[in-house]
């Protein structure tokens, strides 16, 4: 699935030039990511639109920016760099993300997976992001407002799942809810020691990889309105 360029110019596409897009995409080129449908997705969808109209002049620079609530929108590279991850292993048609924010992440992830099943603790930042998807047409998304440390029981197992805040240990819950075969990327740590994981859910086994180092937001229990 990909929007429509039609869409994307009704909704403030011109705003951005096209050479300051595909600057941003030659650095996620440089900085290791080679996923090219990745690649096609970050080029299309309109960051500009998941921040506030004060900061959409600093949309595609490679660089996390506050979207309220003492959340972020991540790097792009982040954003990238993690779903080329998830879909190393071929196309994913159930993918969980956990921590919905602003919405930028799940809109990469719709274009790419079959359904996205997405959770966020902070009911009014997933009520914008939904209105936003929405005005984009994304149709391959549901969400549920909970605790993300629980995730999403009642829809598991996943093929994939996508954490978007650091914790401090890998939540049980997710790893039970991972499918056998399934991929989870979490960053794990504490707040100024998080490293990214990949953990691959075998028949009797989880198998580890960490890799960068990265710095989340935490992962919070609990839920706000």
């Amino acid at each position: 699935m990909s929007y429509q360029l039609d869409d994307l110019q009704r909704l403030g596409i011109g705003m951005t030039s096209q050479r300051t897009r595909e600057r941003l995409i030659q650095r996620l080129r440089d900085d290791g990511i080679t996923d090219e449908q990745v690649l096609e997705v970050m080029r299309s969808t309109p960051r500009h639109l998941f921040v506030d109209e004060a900061l959409a002049h600093r949309a595609y620079e490679d660089t996390a920016l506050p979207i309220g609530s003492n959340q972020t929108i991540s790097q792009p590279h982040i954003v990238a760099y993690m779903t080329q991850l998830l879909l190393a292993d071929g196309p994913l048609d159930k993918v969980l993300e956990v921590g919905t924010g602003c919405g930028y992440q799940t809109a990469v992830l719709a274009q790419l997976v079959g359904r996205v099943f997405s959770v966020e603790r902070i009911q009014s930042l997933q009520e914008r992001a939904q209105e936003r998807l929405a005005e984009l047409n994304v149709r391959n998304v549901l969400y549920r407002w909970c605790d993300g440390w629980e995730g999403w029981k009642a829809l598991a197992p996943y093929q994939g799942i996508i954490v978007t805040a650091g914790a401090k240990k890998v939540p049980q819950a997710l790893l039970e809810q991972l499918a056998i075969g399934g991929r989870l990327v979490i960053p794990v740590g504490e707040d100024d020691q998080q490293k990214l994981l990949l953990i691959i859910r075998e028949k009797n086994r989880y198998v580890h990889h960490t890799l960068n180092d990265v710095r989340f937001v935490p992962l919070l229990a609990g839920t706000l309105a």
